[in-house]
């Protein structure tokens, strides 16, 4: 029996994984524990009804991403009505945000598929064993995590008080916010997690949770239908391939756009090291991202021609062609490595979170139609089935000597660079992995159409023309949440899980019998 070790988003979800290993588990069964509990436990950051992909890498195999991502629903419906049983909030996160909620904003999830398809396929467990820890916590209550605490302080008026169950689960009878460490209890959520366990995710999307989920969605005007869940199926693609430095890494491929954004990051590092984090090496940093967020904004966003234009982009990058490059950017992450050398990395999405809970089942769904800075031009032109645009891109590396690493992020645009961030100190600066998940970073964004670098305390940032500066005064989740395990054969493995978002860290693996 391998061991396991895991780090994830907070304490609860990768001691989930640590007792699925204890189980007998492996590294992908224990990252996918670790994920349902954080899907059902991070309240706000993500929710059942969401979307990811899961990158597994066994070794003397193949490396695979299992994409579970969100699709464009409205299968069956006469037309598509965008716009209809949704709403433009806005809240103040890291700046003044806007996003759409409510019914219309509900994409068909993908995640439960996904995982499905990751535990029968690499999992060593049954996958009632796997949903146990998710099903235990609902069933007692768990407690508010402070990142997910931090997260509805600015969102939960816009997005969790208009619907009356969202808003009865997360406040007090006299109207205040649940804060860090208080029990939340979500009614239905352990009835729906023993339906999936007993049945397996076809109680998801064609069972009775499904039907019930269609059903109300429709009656509001959404556009998710029973069909559209009756049709998902989870897809194994394969990962963009690099090199940086002696590790081969393997990332998010496209529809997805982030691990492309964060493959061509990589190229250029590559080619400009960053080690030294004086003042020219952070500006350095700030082209390489300025550059990566002008062709995204140019050619990805919304690209008709996707395969064409992030093979441009990677061409662009290794040709280390950065002038003609410059011319032309809510989630939550596990990674897990075990001594076996298999590595897996799952990064999951709900958007900013719709507001929608199905009467009776416990499960919020997403607003992944609804994250407008995904969708600059809209959702018009999108048929029924197309998998949406993310900026997800969990990653995977090994080295020649067998070692292995999986790393990821939550932090919707901010994902790749968080996670390039701490590659660059990582394996170009020599830092320890936990030095290079703590380092401070920055990240280079568009906030009503001005330039803006936005960046933690302890970074030798000067002004720049045409750009504005955005201080934090200390580390914030604005940046991310890095989760990384790393396995090597000489040393063993160990963890890092960012502050930033009360990350945690655990082993499994050393019991034996459940």
């Amino acid at each position: 029996m391998p061991n396991v070790t895991i780090a994830a988003g907070s304490q609860i979800s990768a001691d989930a994984g640590a007792k699925v290993a204890d189980w007998g588990g492996n590294a992908v069964d224990a990252a996918l524990a670790a994920t349902l509990v954080s899907m059902c436990t991070d309240v706000g950051v993500m929710a059942p009804g969401a979307g990811g992909f899961i990158a597994i890498w066994p070794p003397e195999i193949e490396p695979v991403v299992i994409d579970a991502y969100a699709e464009m629903p409205g299968r069956g419906l006469p037309s598509l009505q965008l716009g209809r049983g949704a709403t433009e909030v806005f809240f103040d996160y890291g700046g003044r945000m806007s996003n759409i909620v409510g019914y219309g904003s509900v994409a068909t999830p993908g995640i439960f598929a996904g995982l499905g398809m990751a535990s029968e396929q690499y999992g060593v467990l049954p996958w009632s064993t796997v949903v146990t820890p998710a099903l235990e916590w609902a069933e007692r209550g768990f407690p508010l995590t402070g990142g997910a605490a931090e997260y509805l302080r600015y969102t939960h008026d816009a997005i969790f008080s208009w619907h009356p169950q969202s808003y009865r689960t997360l406040h007090h009878r006299d109207g205040s916010l649940l804060q860090a460490g208080e029990i939340v209890r979500v009614p239905g959520l352990a009835d729906s997690l023993r339906l999936i366990a007993d049945r397996g995710i076809d109680a998801f999307y064609t069972g009775e949770i499904g039907q019930r989920i269609a059903a109300e969605i429709q009656e509001n005007d959404g556009l998710l239908a029973a069909e559209d869940l009756a049709a998902y199926q989870a897809i194994a693609r394969s990962p963009l391939r690099l090199r940086f430095g002696d590790w081969e890494i393997a990332t998010n491929p496209q529809p997805a756009i982030g691990g492309a954004c964060l493959a061509a990051m990589l190229l250029l590092f590559d080619r400009y090291p960053c080690s030294q984090w004086d003042v020219a090496s952070v500006r350095q940093l700030v082209e390489i991202q300025k550059a990566v967020l002008d062709y995204r904004n140019q050619r990805l966003d919304g690209a008709r021609d996707l395969p064409v234009a992030v093979s441009e982009l990677l061409e662009l990058a290794e040709g280390n062609n950065l002038h003609a490059w410059m011319k032309s950017p809510s989630t939550i992450h596990i990674s897990a490595v075990d001594t076996d050398g298999l590595a897996c990395s799952i990064s999951a999405s709900a958007g900013y979170g719709s507001g929608v809970m199905v009467e009776g089942t416990g499960l919020w769904l997403n607003n992944s139609l609804g994250e407008i800075d995904l969708h600059p031009h809209g959702l018009g032109d999108l048929h029924p089935g197309t998998r949406l645009s993310s900026n997800m891109a969990p990653t995977l590396a090994r080295r020649s000597d067998g070692a292995v690493l999986s790393i990821g992020s939550p932090g919707a645009s901010r994902i790749t660079t968080a996670i390039a961030q701490v590659l660059l100190r990582f394996i170009q600066g020599g830092l320890s992995l936990s030095e290079a998940v703590e380092s401070p970073r920055l990240h280079v964004e568009v906030i009503e159409e001005v330039l803006r670098i936005a960046f933690e305390p302890g970074l030798s940032v000067t002004p720049l023309s045409g750009f504005s500066l955005y201080p934090f005064p200390q580390p914030s989740l604005y940046f991310g949440g890095v989760q990384a395990a790393l396995w090597e054969p000489q040393t063993g493995s160990i963890a890092a899980a960012d502050s930033r978002r009360a990350g945690a860290v655990a082993q499994g693996g050393s019991l034996n019998g459940f």
